[in-house]
This record gives structure tokens, sequence and C-alpha cells, in this order.
């Protein structure tokens, strides 16, 4: 049905919507303040303010950070494992590694306590013949125990069970006869792939999440549905596509990076619209400066995150670098007497000091506001009448002017240039560091304090120019709005390429494909069309890092034939010289997993309706004081969505909207091209 599209994101500080007219293109946006702990106050909220009848909406897709949250926080539910003998330590011994790299003190918890951690019989060898049958007496014996001991969810993790999971799907049935809730998670419905702590690890933080997340998505989905809500609810995962709300209870780590994917994927369809293929994202919030890099119009993703030390979760996740140097995070000086940002932020709530809710530390955002870089009389989010200046410089002058022999405002730019050079340093991280030159890129900052560093960027890591999207503020929830639905499968073929069963590994893609297209089918949106993808992850014998394989496949009437060995030892070749140089003679090459992707590409709508006018009066609203450097300058203040497509503005200057502020410093210039962007890049001489 045609109706209102609303995405929601909600982040560490603000929950922000963005509500699209499918009728006539129009877009409005919210910006309310996060709720904590249950988020769904302000995810109703924040639909509330724009949307008066719930049953004129069609679709509602949310990006979350419920589930990451809850692995940083520690606050998932307790949760059992009923694993095989003799493989209780697992989640605890991890790889062998240490949460400090120099140094012999560290310790680690996982998420599921070892008096948790359940042994039964069973064994399943890694050819995937069956040693000892399972023991589901003793299963059975298991999960009431766990039961008993106040676990609300369990994890069954069994040796070798992506080979064959005879054993494991008899030990889960048996246990969810008895189970009173279903909050039951297996490692070979999960990740059925090879090595044993990343698929325990992914299926124990799977189990650790269920209850907390399909919980808060129950809640949302209720409270919508009792408002007269009847359209399609879909959440948005890690690897940038969406699902429906089933498969996020049932699979909520796939959820773990939720809202920072949907900023990205907004990103590229935006800078790809506007010509710009290769793009550096800095979404800028509250609490986090999260940096990922797209290359010819390619999210990169990653195929396994620690979300934090040992939280291990193998499933493919768009690549996100995160530091904490948000527009909430604390500045501080510590013994050595050196200026620090974060990682600890004020968040929504208290919030920076200029919000005079209680904090008393200076942030990032008070620095801007003593420079004059955020006008203290229209402060972004709706719920501040003003932002106090003076209680901000104070907050500066105390923490860390006074500890620095600094004044006022050397303390304020102090504190910017410490925050920009952290995240310069991200930035560098995603492309330099990974032979990307930033040069041939564009950076695209947003989230509520992205454009205010705009220029900064630019001039510490040589970028060409910056692109500020029409609200930058809500970039996250819009790219809700158009994200895609996709569905990711991971099966363990481990076979040299010269033994391979072709008609078995054709059988796998099949499944995958059959299992995809079931869940495309089953949701309520349509579809512009189907692309489906698959690629073997290979290395020669012997060693232990793979490479993605891509590989063509060609279908007949939804039947897939597998390629030929030949095909896949070409594929091989042209991967791994591509990521090393160089072929290894007479090297024997290995075939480890084969991941599919089923993606329904989803109608996007056309951003040239969110631009302005092409004519109009250019003029400053206003002429105020801000401080750049060493300075003051007299710096014009606009109405951003006015300025119409063409206009052409020279620093410095600050372009005023709802969900943020953009920061055109000296030397610089910003101009508004066909989509409502502006862009930004150093002046042309005349």
């Amino acid at each position: 049905m045609t109706g209102r599209m609303i995405g929601v994101d909600v982040g560490g500080t603000f929950t922000d919507v963005f509500v699209l007219n499918e009728a006539d293109g129009s877009a409005t946006v919210a910006k309310v303040p996060t709720t904590r702990p249950d988020q769904s106050g302000g995810f109703l909220d924040g639909i509330g303010r724009e949307v008066d009848d719930l049953s004129e909406i069609s679709v509602v897709v949310h990006g979350t950070t419920a589930g990451t949250n809850a692995l940083l926080e520690r606050k998932g539910a307790r949760t059992g494992v009923i694993c095989t003998e003799g493989l209780r330590d697992v989640l605890e011994m991890r790889r062998r590694d240490r949460p400090r790299t120099w140094g012999l003190r560290g310790d680690f918890e996982p998420v599921v306590d070892r008096r948790d951690r359940l042994e039964v019989p069973e064994r399943t060898l890694a050819d995937g013949s069956i040693r000892t049958q399972v023991d589901l007496d003793s299963v059975r014996r298991a999960a009431k125990q766990l039961l008993k001991q106040g676990c609300e969810a369990v994890a069954i993790l069994f040796a070798n069970a992506y080979a064959n999971p005879e054993n494991e799907v008899a030990a889960v049935a048996a246990v969810r006869e008895i189970w009173p809730n279903p909050h039951v998670s297996a490692s070979s419905e999960i990740l059925p792939e090879i090595r044993e702590f990343e698929r325990f690890s992914t299926t124990a933080l799977n189990a650790y999440l269920q209850p907390e997340v399909s919980g808060y998505l129950t809640r949302l989905e209720n409270a919508l549905q009792s408002d007269g809500f009847d359209g399609e609810f879909m959440i948005v995962q890690s690897n940038g596509g969406v699902m429906g709300v089933n498969t996020a209870s049932r699979l909520p780590v796939r959820t773990a990076l939720s809202g920072p994917a949907a900023g990205v994927i907004a990103a590229g369809y935006i800078a790809q619209s506007a010509g710009f293929d290769n793009v550096i994202t800095g979404d800028m919030g509250g609490t986090s400066f999260d940096v990922s890099l797209i290359s010819q119009g390619q999210t990169m993703l990653s195929a396994q995150t620690s979300i934090d030390f040992g939280m291990v979760v193998r499933n493919p996740m768009i690549e996100i670098t995160t530091i904490g140097a948000g527009g909430g995070s604390i500045a501080w000086v510590d013994k050595g007497g050196l200026l620090n940002i974060g990682p600890e932020s004020a968040g929504s709530n208290p919030g920076p000091v200029a919000y005079g809710m209680g904090n008393d530390r200076p942030t990032v955002t008070d620095a801007n506001v003593v420079l004059g870089r955020i006008d203290p009389e229209n402060p972004i989010g709706g719920k501040l009448e003003r932002l106090d200046v003076e209680a901000a410089g104070n907050a500066i002058d105390v923490h860390v002017g006074e500890l620095l022999g600094l004044s006022r405002l050397e303390a304020a730019e102090a504190i910017l240039r410490v925050a920009n050079s952290r995240m310069a340093g991200a930035i560098r991280l995603v492309s330099i560091e990974r032979g990307f030159d930033p040069k041939r890129f564009v950076f695209m900052p947003f989230g509520g304090g992205g454009a205010l560093h705009a220029g900064a960027m630019l001039a510490e890591v040589g970028i060409s120019r910056a692109i500020v999207p029409r609200f930058p503020g809500v970039t996250s929830a819009l790219g809700c709005v158009i994200a895609d639905m996709r569905q990711d499968f991971v099966q363990t073929v481990n076979t040299l390429v010269t033994q391979l069963d072709e008609a078995a590994l054709g059988a796998f893609m099949q499944e995958h494909v059959d299992q995809g297209m079931a869940l495309l089918g089953a949701s309520r949106t349509s579809f512009d069309r189907h692309e489906i993808s698959f690629e073997l992850d290979m290395a020669y014998l012997g060693q232990t890092h793979t490479v993605p394989v891509p590989l063509t496949v060609t279908q007949t009437n939804g039947t897939v034939t597998a390629p030929s060995k030949a095909d896949i030892e070409q594929a091989f070749d042209t991967a791994y010289h591509a990521t090393y140089g160089r072929l290894l003679n007479n090297g024997v090459r290995r075939i480890l997993n084969l991941r599919s992707a089923v993606t329904g590409k989803r109608p996007k709508f056309d951003l040239t309706s969110l631009a302005p006018e092409t004519e109009g009066v250019v003029a400053p609203s206003a002429i105020r004081k801000v401080h750049f450097g060493h300075a003051w300058y007299d710096t014009a203040i606009y109405d951003r969505l006015s300025l119409p497509v063409g206009t052409a503005i020279k620093g410095p200057a600050i372009l005023t909207q709802p969900d943020t502020t953009v920061l055109i410093e000296p030397d610089f210039q910003g101009r508004v091209d066909a989509f409502g962007n502006t862009i930004i890049e150093p002046q042309k001489e005349d």
C-alpha cells in the first residue's frame, strides 16, 4: 500500500526519525532525546511528533542499538550453554588472546558464567561421522538444571555440528520441549561454519541477546499496532540490509551494528546519486564517531567483528571503526597534563554542560558553543529553549583551562583540535592504512555534530571535498528507509578444489537461494528485483587466513548451477593475486566456506524530491562572531534548507537547520547541488 515510510534510528544521545511520503516524495524529520533504559519511549515519541494517524504508515524500519548496548553494558539475559563433553571452556579460552597486548595483567569473563555451562555426552567428528550419539536424557537434565539456576535463554553448542547437525538437532528438539520460551539457539542454525570458538561465541551471544532484543521489539510492535499501525515493521541488520521482526527476534546477533550500518547505506546512496563512488563516511553523534569507507560504490563488509574484547560475532557486517569522540564526549586532563577526549560521554542525560541538566564536565559540544559555532538560542532536539554558554565556559575553565594554563578560548580550541585529531586518525585507519588514497575520496559527515568538523577533516587528512547531505542529523534514519532486504547464509565445505563435489556445492547454493527467496517472499515489501551472490572462503593448503572469492553462477528458472573446478581455480587465482600481488607455485587450493546473499532490492525514492527550489534570495539571517584559530570572525548565518540549488557561499559561514549545524570555515566555500547537498571544498582563487 502507498502511504508513509518511516525510518527510526536510535543513537546513544538522540533518536532520529525520517518520514517519507511515498505519494509526493516529500519528507519531514524529527530528533528527540533517546530514552533510557528502555529506548522504546523515544522511538514512539519521535514518530508521534510527525504522524498523528499511524494507519497512514505503510512501513516502519528501525535501526537499533538495543543489542549493541546490551553487549557493551553486559545487560543481556542470564544464559545457559549445553555443550559437548570437554568443550565447557571454549568461550573462556577464546583464541588465547589478551585484552591488552603488553603485560601479564588482564582478565575476561564470558557472557555465560561457568556454572551455567554444562556438558553432555556426544561427539561428531570433523568429517561428519558420529562417534558418540547424543545422550538426550543428559540433555534434558542439563536443561532442567539451567532453568532451576535462573537461565532465561540457552545455547546448544556441539563439536563439528557444521559438518553434521544430527546430534545437535536432536538435542535442540529435546530442549525446546522443556524450555518455557522461544529463546533456544543452536550453533548449526546460527552459524554452520568451521572453527569452534567463533561458532560458539556467535551462538552464545545470540542467546544472550534474545530475551532483551525480542522483548524490546515486541513492545514496539505492540505499541504501534495498538495505535492503529497495520503496516510492516522491519529491522536493519549489521550488513546494511533489513529483516522482519520475527527474524530479528530469532537472530538478534545480526543487529549488533544496526544503527551505524543504516547511516553507511544512506551515505553511499546519496553520494552515488551526487556522482561520487568513493566516500569516507563520518557519523558523529552525541556519544561516538563512526567511520566507514565505500569504494567504487561498494561498502566494505567484514565476515567477523569483535563487539568488545572476547565478544566475537561471525556474521557479515559493514566495516565500521568507532571512537569515543561524539558531541557529548567529555574533555579531561590526565595526571601527566595531557588533554584527552572521551571515551566517557555525557550522553543525552545529563548531556553537555550547556544543556543545564546537571553535568559539570566540558564536552566537545560545549567547546563549539563557547566558540560561537553552535547557536545557543536554537539547540537541536526541541527539548531545550536555549543553551547556557557561561556554564559551558566555566566548565572548560575549571577542567581544562586552569590545569593547562590556557584562556577559555584557547582551551576550547584545544578541545576541538584534540577531537579533530582523533577523528582524523580514525579516517586514516580506514583509508591510508588499508591502501586507499584519501585524495580520491569525498568525506560525508553526518549525525548531529559531523558537519561542524568537515573543514577540519579536509585539512587534517587531505581529502579533496566534503558532501553534507540534506538532512545530516537524521541520515541513519533515512538509511533505514532505503535499505534493501538481505539474507546471508554460510556453509562450511572444507575440501580441496581437486576433491570438490560440484553437485554437493550446487545443492548448498540451491538451499541458500530457496531459503532466502522464501524469507523475502514472506515479507509484505515489494521489490524492484532480486540479486543473488556467492563467494567462497579459500586459501592455499597450510594457510590460516582466507581470501573471499566471488563466483559467477548461472541460474535457469531459479535453479542454480555450481561453477566447475576450473572456474573456481581461476576465480581464486584472480582474487589471491589482487590481494597479495603473487601466486604460490604448486600451491594446493582449498575451499573452507560457501557464503551466499539473497537480496531484495527495495524501490528507492528520488533524492531530488528533497532538493530546494532553483531560484530564491540568498541573504544571511544574521551575522555572528565565531572564533577560528586565534581570532573572532564576523560570520554570516544562513537558513540552509531555504538556500536554492546552485548557491555558492564563501566561508566563514554557518548554515543552520533543525537537525544539525553546518560550519564552513575560512578559506572554504559551500555549494548547494541538485539534491540539496552542500559540497564543501577549498576556496578557488579568483
